[in-house]
C-alpha cells in the first residue's frame, strides 16, 4: 500500500516538473528572438492585444528584425512594455510602436488612454442612437443634433465628425464583434467640442453615427436653410402731377382759367390767352 502511494506521490511530481518546464519554455520562447540570424530585436504581438487592455508579458515576444530598417518606436526590451495601455488594437505579429501604447500612470485605464488636451465626455443612448449596440471601444462617429423650432418645425446638423469612441458602458476595452445594446457611450473631445455636445444635448436630440475606419474624409457642414420668406421689393411707382387747364369764356373781356394740379385746384383771370409753361 505504501510503494503504491509512494508511486502515484512519484508520477505526480515528474508531471508536475515536466508542465512546469513547458511553461517556461513556452514564454521564453516568446521573449528571446525568433532566430539566431543577425538582426535588431523587435517587440511584436504575440497574441490578440485589444484596445484598451493592459499588456501582459504572455502577449508579446521578440522577433530579429532585419538591420538598418526597424521602424521608428518599435521596443526591443518587452520589460519596456510591462504594465503599458495599448491606444489601438494590435494582431499577431504586428509591431508595438512607442507611439501606440500609453503609460499608466494611475487611476482608471480610461483616464490614461485620453489623448493630452482632450476630455472624455460621456453621453446617454439607447439602440438607435447607438446604432443598434454597433458601436465598441475604439471606433469613429459622426454626431448629429435634432432641435425643435417654431410651428412645429425641426432641423438636423452634423455637429461633430470622427469623434473617438473610448468606452460603451463601463467597457474600455472588448474583444468581442457582436452587437451590444449599451445606455451610454464614452466620447474624446476638445474642451469646445465638450462644451458644443452639451449644449446640443439639452436643446434637443442627438443621433450617432458610425464611420468606416479607413474615412477620414471630413464633411463641409450645410449653410442653414433661412426660413424668412424672401422680401419682395414693391415696384416703384411714379406720381405724376396732372395738369389740366380748362378754358371758360366769360361775358367779360377776361378770360378765366382754372388749373388743377393734383388734388389742388386754381382759378386765375387773364387777358390774353394763357400761357402754359411746362414743368
Amino acid at each position: 500500500m505504501k510503494g503504491r502511494t509512494f508511486l502515484m506521490f512519484f508520477i505526480a511530481l515528474v508531471l508536475g516538473v515536466s508542465a512546469a518546464w513547458l511553461a517556461n519554455n513556452w514564454v521564453e520562447d516568446r521573449i528571446r528572438p525568433s532566430s539566431g540570424g543577425e538582426g535588431t530585436p523587435v517587440v511584436v504581438a504575440a497574441l490578440d492585444i485589444p484596445f484598451g487592455q493592459k499588456i501582459e508579458q504572455a502577449q508579446i515576444k521578440v522577433v530579429d528584425w532585419p538591420s538598418g530598417n526597424t521602424p521608428k518606436g518599435a521596443f526591443a526590451d518587452p520589460l519596456l512594455l510591462e504594465g503599458r495601455i495599448a491606444k489601438q488594437s494590435f494582431l499577431p505579429g504586428e509591431v508595438i510602436l512607442e507611439e501606440r501604447v500609453v503609460e499608466h500612470l494611475g487611476g482608471s485605464t480610461l483616464a490614461s488612454i485620453v489623448e493630452q488636451n482632450k476630455r472624455a465626455v460621456t453621453v446617454r443612448v439607447n439602440d438607435v442612437i447607438g446604432v443598434a449596440g454597433f458601436l465598441l471601444p475604439g471606433n469613429r462617429v459622426d454626431i448629429l443634433s435634432t432641435t425643435s423650432k417654431a410651428r412645429g418645425k425641426s432641423t438636423t446638423e452634423t455637429i461633430l465628425q470622427d469623434v473617438k469612441v473610448l468606452a460603451v458602458d463601463q467597457t474600455a476595452s472588448t474583444d468581442k464583434d457582436r452587437p451590444v445594446v449599451v445606455r451610454a457611450v464614452t466620447l474624446e473631445l476638445t474642451p469646445a467640442e465638450a462644451e458644443l455636445l452639451v449644449k446640443a444635448t439639452s436643446e434637443g436630440s442627438l443621433q450617432l453615427t458610425l464611420r468606416n475606419p479607413l474615412d477620414s474624409e471630413l464633411v463641409a457642414k450645410r449653410e442653414e436653410e433661412k426660413e424668412e420668406a424672401p422680401k419682395v421689393e414693391a415696384p416703384k411707382v411714379e406720381r405724376k402731377v396732372v395738369e389740366r387747364i380748362v378754358y371758360r369764356q366769360t361775358p367779360t373781356a377776361k378770360t378765366n382759367i382754372t388749373v388743377i394740379r393734383g388734388t389742388q385746384q386754381s382759378t386765375v383771370s387773364v387777358k390774353d390767352e394763357p400761357k402754359v409753361i411746362k414743368k
